[in-house]
């Protein structure tokens, strides 16, 4: 019998990884414990001495209106890693570089390339300040563009019933502090859940996010802070 993964990242992305998992041999289990949305953006929001564009999630991209990508398309965008290039690339942006799959790698890079100058970082309202305080540390002055939030969900009891169908959970994929915390407040509120979800092994996909967890639980996480290593902790790889 498959090994039954509840997926609790946002859509779109928990539909995509729901299909890596089936094409793994798992059985994935959709509750998606938050989502993002749009932010209202100022047209006075891009720096006019900008010299390049940063994003470290495609979901910075989806949310960000027309007229901001159209002001910034044609600057140099680099991407943390490649399903974020492919999104830019998509937007529109005319030159876009594959960063490492790591955000303080990325500031990294972007400051031996860039040096001292304006970047403008699309991003969420809820993020690490790490990439920013990275590159201001070198020298890089960083305007955040924020274009999307994200918010903790609090699923209708009927639903987590409907998505758990009465089985066991193996294992748990956390994307996000704020999924975090809301899955520790499911397993808190509906006993149910907690009963099929006790026995199951939280795969983080960094400490921080660990941290953020309810006191009790299994929890590993990933060496890397993306979705293959993540996915590796259930000791598989496409």
């Amino acid at each position: 019998m498959a090994q039954r993964v509840l997926v609790t990242r946002p859509e779109p992305g928990a539909t995509r990884t729901a299909r890596r998992l089936e094409a793994l041999g798992f059985e994935p289990v959709l509750l998606p414990l938050s989502e993002t949305r749009a932010l209202p953006v100022a047209r006075d929001s891009v720096p006019a001495d900008a010299t390049a564009i940063a994003v470290t999630s495609a979901n910075a991209l989806r949310h960000a209106p027309s007229g901001l990508i159209e002001r910034l398309r044609r600057l140099p965008c680099h991407a943390v890693g490649a399903r974020t290039a492919e999104s830019a690339r998509k937007a529109g942006f005319f030159s876009v570089n594959e960063g490492p799959g790591d955000a303080a790698a990325l500031a990294d890079m972007i400051s031996i390339e860039l040096g001292e100058t304006t970047l403008a970082y699309l991003c969420g309202r809820v993020r690490m300040p790490d990439f920013e305080r990275r590159l201001g540390s070198n020298g890089t002055r960083v305007v955040p563009i924020e274009t999307y939030d994200t918010i903790a969900l609090s699923p209708d009891p009927s639903f987590v019933r409907q998505q758990l169908g009465g089985q066991p959970i193996d294992a748990v994929l956390i994307y996000s502090a704020r999924s975090a915390a809301a899955f520790g407040t499911l397993m808190q509120r509906h006993a149910e859940a907690d009963l099929l979800m006790r026995g199951a092994t939280c795969f983080c996909l960094s400490g921080r996010i660990a941290a953020a967890l309810v006191d009790g639980l299994r929890v590993e996480v990933a060496l890397d802070p993306n979705e293959d290593a993540l996915l590796d902790l259930l000791g598989v790889s496409d």
